[in-house]
């Protein structure tokens, strides 16, 4: 899933300034962060969290299939991703 919301952002954005991280929960939940610059996040959250409401979708769809829990949260990039 990790791949799947890293290749949307890049395709949304345009850059490969974003980073996914995952966090394996209790169970069968995992949770992504989007890691972002402040200039991008507007990109991935849209005009009234629409676009961020889309990829919580189809990734909500992919967790489906899998017979998992996922969460999706969007956190500011204080630093350069290395």
């Amino acid at each position: 899933m990790k791949n799947l919301l890293e290749f949307i952002l890049k395709s949304i954005t345009g850059s490969s300034e974003c980073r996914v991280e995952e966090q394996t929960g209790d169970g069968d939940h995992i949770n992504l962060i989007i890691y972002a610059p402040q200039e991008i996040m507007g990109l991935i959250i849209g005009k009234n969290g629409k676009t961020i409401k889309a990829i919580r979708s189809l990734i909500k769809v992919r967790a489906t299939l899998e017979k998992k829990g996922v969460s999706i949260s969007i956190a500011e990039n204080s630093s350069n991703p290395t």
